[in-house]
């Protein structure tokens, strides 16, 4: 690119040579040398004007290009009393105030970058053609991977709901709430809020906030009403079905009459017991303890237990044995933690073999904590089902369970009244073999002084 310098020469150059070139030709001898001179200096001066102004003007463009980095040392600028000098002196005054703007937006940026990457919600924004532009570290948490910038959403992420979503706000311009199954390294929900961005071409941004607990805990309560409708539906059918059967004439048949009244009654006998836990698991969700807290003595509740149990344990031929039970006192009440035992001993009589043994006991784990232990000789629990039992209406053995009268509640109602002590309950076992169940409750801070 030609300089001003060289085009202010140039055109002296093509204007003053023509003129020397004529009075060379038609001018006596002793004007050529006047002439030439005069010639060479329009030329010269013509250059020197050109060569002024063009450093004045790359002055001011090194300066302009300078402005929006605030650490660069900029050119010193001359103010003449003509164009560029005005110019000079509106780029200086401008100058301040365009640093000053750009300063603000690099810390509105740099604040709202530290924001978004803050946040404990996942968050990614979007271009008009779907290409990432941002995403935070709770995203790439979420999606299991880090994600560059510029990538196309579909090849970094590919979940075809919330590509549909993003796309939908990028062309109707309007914001959309979504739930959204997300499963990476695990099955998680997120309720996904999606808005456009208000440059052009239209982006998009959009919210995650994992709402895999709440599923969890909705889909829990759909299977628990589907639970207890089903355990429910068993026992009345049944009841009904002898009742119509009875009314149907059978009542007159003396021989299978008694049969079907034993029927009836043994089958509201589960309904009552199906309520009765029911009521007890919703006291304990609920966290409305029967009593307030106090200290128990845990050999007085296993020997209680123990004597509760016994009957149904001779009625089996199962042999009840305490092995080793060491003086010591919890905090917890004293109802709850005795049908906890109870509960644990009529399992391991249920689910034993005749002639077989069950033996508990309860010893320190620790300076502050107990161990109370139930083990029996029965069947055993196989490996697959070992992380199921807790959960409400699971049965490992679902005919022998009904036949026994259990509910399927039980342990749920150890687990959950365990925690509510500050405990845990884990579960041993080897299928043929039988079952330990092992509760880890703290001890008692007055008995550890004494």
């Amino acid at each position: 690119m030609a300089s001003i310098s060289g085009r202010a020469a140039a055109v002296a150059t093509v204007t003053v040579v023509p003129l020397v070139a004529a009075v060379e030709i038609w001018a006596p001898a002793p004007v050529h040398w006047v002439v030439l001179a005069f010639g060479a200096a329009a030329i010269a001066i013509s250059w020197a004007a050109g060569r002024s102004l063009s450093r004045r003007t790359r002055a001011l463009i090194q300066f302009v290009d300078q402005m929006p980095d605030p650490d660069a040392a900029r050119p010193r600028l001359e103010f003449h009393d003509d164009e560029l000098g005005r110019l000079a002196r509106s780029l200086s005054r401008t100058a301040p105030k365009v640093e000053e703007m750009m300063q603000g937006l690099r810390t509105e940026l740099g604040r709202r970058e530290a924001i978004l990457a803050s946040m404990s919600e996942a968050v990614l924004a979007v271009d008009s053609k779907l290409n990432v532009s941002f995403c935070n570290e709770s995203f790439v948490r979420a999606v299991g991977h880090p994600i560059a910038e510029g990538i196309p959403l579909i090849k970094a992420f590919r979940n075809p709901g919330l590509f549909q979503t993003l796309l939908r706000v990028i062309e109707t311009g309007e914001p959309l709430r979504k739930r959204l199954n997300i499963a990476v390294q695990e099955d998680r929900w997120f309720e996904v809020y999606a808005t456009p961005l208000a440059n052009r071409p239209r982006g998009a941004l959009a919210i995650l906030h994992d709402i895999t607990p709440i599923a969890r805990v909705e889909r829990a309560q759909r299977d628990f009403v589907a639970n207890v409708s089903h355990e429910f539906r068993t026992p009345l059918a049944t009841i009904t079905g002898c009742a119509e059967t009875l009314l149907n004439g059978a009542w007159d048949d003396t021989k299978n009459r008694r049969r079907f009244l034993e029927i009836i009654q043994a089958n509201s006998v589960r309904l009552t017991n199906i309520a009765a836990d029911l009521i007890t698991l919703s006291q304990i969700d609920g966290g409305r303890p029967r009593a307030e807290a106090a200290p128990i003595a845990v050999e007085e509740v296993i020997s209680s237990a123990l004597r509760a149990i016994e009957p149904v344990a001779g009625t089996r031929g199962v042999r009840l044995r305490a092995v080793e039970i060491c003086p010591m006192q919890i905090l917890g009440h004293r109802i709850a933690f005795e049908q906890t035992i109870v509960n644990l001993l009529d399992n391991a009589i249920k689910f034993n073999r005749p002639g077989g043994e069950v033996c508990v006991s309860a010893v320190f784990a620790s300076d502050d904590q107990v161990e109370i232990s139930v083990a029996d000789t029965g069947i055993g629990i196989p490996p697959e089902d070992l992380s199921r039992v807790f959960e409400r209406f699971y049965r490992v053995d679902k005919a022998r369970s009904r036949e026994m009268g259990g509910t399927g509640l039980g342990l749920s109602i150890v687990k959950q009244a365990v925690e509510q002590m500050h405990g845990a309950i884990r579960v041993e076992s080897q299928s043929g073999r039988g079952s330990i169940f092992t509760i880890t409750l703290p001890l008692y801070r007055t008995s550890v002084s004494s």
